[in-house]
């Protein structure tokens, strides 16, 4: 039997993983919260593999104090290497750590293409990102022959009761009859396939970076028009805006954000097992509760 150790009760993905795990029973996961430094106390030695997925999740950065930036290499950086750091020297063989695609910087501009390879080198845009990074190089200095450490570049992750970008086109397309028609393209990741991801992960005692995501991309326009087909509506997609949209883009940045491009290139997010269960227009029903 495998131990895993999930460091960050109550996260959407921990919580995600620890579910989908109770149907194997040839795996024991645990959890621990690391808010009030209990952890600190806690024997780490046992578990095969330690699942770090505790972190403050990127925001309007531009909008807070320089008390809340520290916070956000404290929680983000040392707390990761902090834990990486236990869990070697009390003899686990893999910590797996919950990174982010945003170490690339922000998405490219309506109308201007963003392909990450294994050749793109990280580049934030934002102290998140940077604080992510960091954490990155931080714990790659403590893998050895008996320490390996995975690092995943998720993009987007989305799923029944996730945050961020997501719910926000799920709940415009519940509402409104018309959308923009744009010809975008973005990496996603459905939690269900990312939770296979992570077991084989364990079950393989992998090491490196890895960057999973969906099969397909998505376009928004189309993105919005499967979530209100899933709930038996229709939504109107309207040609010509993409002009409109880059100026409003100048006004407010979450337009390059739902419009904008950031895709993983071809074969980046391959493995040699199949993890990708579903498909997105099926995640996309699963999400919304129509499956």
């Amino acid at each position: 039997m495998k131990r895993i150790l999930i460091t960050g009760k109550n996260s959407y993905i921990g919580n995600a993983f620890r579910d989908y795990m109770e149907r194997f029973p040839e795996y024991q996961v645990d959890t621990v919260s690391v808010r009030d430094g209990a952890w600190k106390e806690m024997d780490f030695s046992g578990y095969n593999s330690v699942f770090h997925v505790a972190g403050i999740a990127h925001a309007d950065v531009g909008k807070i104090s320089a008390k809340q930036r520290d916070l956000y290499y404290k929680i983000n950086t040392e707390l990761t290497i902090a834990l990486a750091d236990k869990a070697k020297v009390q003899g686990v063989g893999q910590f797996i750590f919950m990174s982010s695609a945003i170490v690339y910087g922000d998405s490219a501009p309506i109308g201007k293409k963003k392909i990450i390879t294994k050749e793109t080198l990280p580049r934030p845009a934002s102290f998140y990102g940077d604080s992510k990074q960091k954490a990155e190089e931080g714990i790659r200095k403590l893998e050895s022959n008996l320490f390996k450490v995975v690092i995943l570049r998720p993009p987007m992750i989305y799923g029944k009761g996730s945050k961020g970008n997501y719910p926000v086109l799920a709940k415009l397309a519940g509402k409104i009859p018309v959308f923009p028609k744009v010809e975008n393209s973005r990496s996603m990741l459905y939690v269900g396939n990312l939770v296979e991801f992570v077991r084989l992960m364990v079950e393989n005692e992998e090491a490196g970076i890895f960057w999973p995501c969906n099969k397909e991309c998505s376009n928004t326009s189309e993105l919005v028009r499967m979530i209100a087909a899933a709930h038996g509506k229709n939504v109107f997609l309207v040609p010509g805006c993409t002009w409109l949209l880059k100026l409003l883009s100048h006004v407010n940045g979450a337009v390059d954000k739902a419009f904008g491009n950031f895709v993983y290139g071809k074969g980046l997010s391959d493995y040699r097992v199949e993890y990708r269960k579903c498909t997105l227009e099926e995640s996309i029903r699963m999400t919304e509760g129509r499956e």
